[in-house]
């Protein structure tokens, strides 16, 4: 059994044992006799390609995998094979119906196509041209009999999309024109390994996907050789100031690559001298140590150099910075020119109070004559005066809540003290009893 049919049996979901006999038999009949079940597995054996591609487990000889580009040929049916049901019978027909749905694009087309192949392109002809054209690129079946695998080399869109998602996130913070502008070289370096996890980009996927960048989804501009992020409002080409800056930049690079290669050779011609030392080679040393001098001498030159172009570089980025804020002021002015033009000049403003003014004015009069021939007119100190009632009503009723709840708690305070027993009082105990002739309170012995 071939290795692919192996991963995908395995890995995905659309390859489980119950689907193999349909997927690999030739359903070309289905396409009327059920539909569905046709368009499913066109879709299963489109979806798996793509990914088997995005997986890097498709490769070609001498060039190794491409993650964006398809190579159909007889190896690619061979990996394919399955031991108890041999190689699918329909792929040709998955491959068509990919083409035809705009899923896959022969390379050639792709690259050298000037527009947007999503919107017009080599597909959009007419139906006996389309065939004639399919023929010839050996994409269309040549009799109903048999289902030829097309040969060649085919774009995968759906994968591009996935890596131009990726792209748009790894960016999103990329807000100097400075950082959005890259060589064509410092691009690949920067995202060959980060847009397809686990994968690095070939030199042909680099191209196909700054190609479906530029043309089909308008995030970048691109001439071959520089490429800038692109924002919003800013010209689709390269400008001078784009290849100025890529420049630059690459230029930066390659001497801070130069400078780190001379302070390692540097350090070697320095163990170098100390070992010819300790050899008593004076001869190696002092050639050691002349070759070292030069490193040094070069070495400052390339930070010199270094120094003048971080310093051009940051006057381009501050220039470019004031440009985006001179356009911000300039569009700033505009809004505000044309909200003042809905506002009208003072003396129309203040026209529009007046006349706002005595409107109220009006409004008033009328509601006030309204209100006093319907007899509605309402005396302010009356319900003033009934207002005081109900607060010093209000007031009263609280106050006497307030010593019923007191007179209860002292109450309860007093019936819960102990009672003291007759034979615990002493003998003679003096007890106060109010006299009858002066009203003044005396104190009596009782026995």
């Amino acid at each position: 059994m071939g290795e692919l049919a192996d991963y995908l049996m395995q890995h995905d979901a659309n390859f489980h044992k119950a689907r193999l006999p349909a997927l690999y038999s030739d359903f070309r009949s289905q396409r009327t006799l059920n539909p569905d079940g046709y368009r499913a597995n066109v879709s299963a054996w489109r979806t798996a390609l793509a990914r088997l591609a995005l997986l890097g487990r498709l490769s070609t000889p001498g060039s190794g995998s491409s993650l964006f580009v398809l190579s159909l040929d007889e190896s690619l049916l061979r990996s394919l094979e399955s031991r108890h049901y041999g190689q699918p019978l329909a792929l040709g027909t998955a491959v068509r119906e990919a083409v035809s749905a705009k899923h896959l694009f022969p390379l050639r087309q792709f690259l050298d196509s000037p527009g947007n192949l999503h919107r017009q392109g080599w597909l959009d002809l007419p139906t006996g041209l389309v065939g004639w054209t399919l023929r010839q690129l050996g994409i269309a079946a040549s009799s109903p009999a048999e289902d030829t695998l097309p040969r060649g080399q085919f774009v995968v869109t759906e994968n591009l999309e996935t890596a131009a998602v990726e792209l748009g996130r790894r960016t999103a913070d990329k807000a100097s024109r400075f950082d959005r502008v890259l060589a064509k070289s410092q691009f690949r370096d920067a995202y060959a390994t980060s847009l397809v996890a686990g994968q690095r980009l070939s030199d042909t996927d680099m191209e196909v996907l700054l190609t479906f960048l530029r043309r089909d989804k308008k995030l970048i501009a691109y001439d071959g050789q520089t490429v800038r992020l692109r924002a919003a409002g800013e010209p689709e080409d390269i400008t001078d100031e784009d290849t100025t800056i890529a420049s630059i930049k690459h230029l930066t690079a390659s001497l801070e690559r130069q400078a780190a290669l001379l302070n390692g050779r540097i350090d070697e011609l320095s163990d170098d001298a100390k070992n010819a030392v300790r050899r008593k080679n004076r001869l190696a040393a002092l050639a050691a140590l002349k070759s070292k001098k030069l490193a040094e001498s070069s070495l400052a030159q390339r930070y010199a150099t270094l120094g003048k172009l971080e310093e051009v570089a940051a006057k381009i980025e501050q220039a470019s910075d004031q440009v985006q804020l001179v356009n911000i002021m300039k569009s700033s002015a505009g809004v505000l020119q044309a909200l003042k033009a809905k506002v009208g000049d003072t003396d129309e403003l203040e026209d529009v109070i007046d006349r706002l003014r005595r409107h109220t004015s009006d409004a008033d009069q009328v509601a006030s004559i309204l209100a006093g021939s319907m007899g509605t007119t309402i005396d302010d100190t009356a319900v003033d005066e009934r207002l005081l009632e109900l607060e010093l009503e209000e007031g009263a009723e609280q106050a006497a809540q307030h010593r019923e709840e007191t007179s209860s708690k002292e109450q309860a305070m007093l019936e819960s003290l102990p009672s003291v027993p007759a034979e615990a009082l002493p003998d003679r105990a003096k007890v106060p009893t109010p006299t009858s002739d002066t009203g003044i309170a005396s104190l009596s012995l009782v026995d």
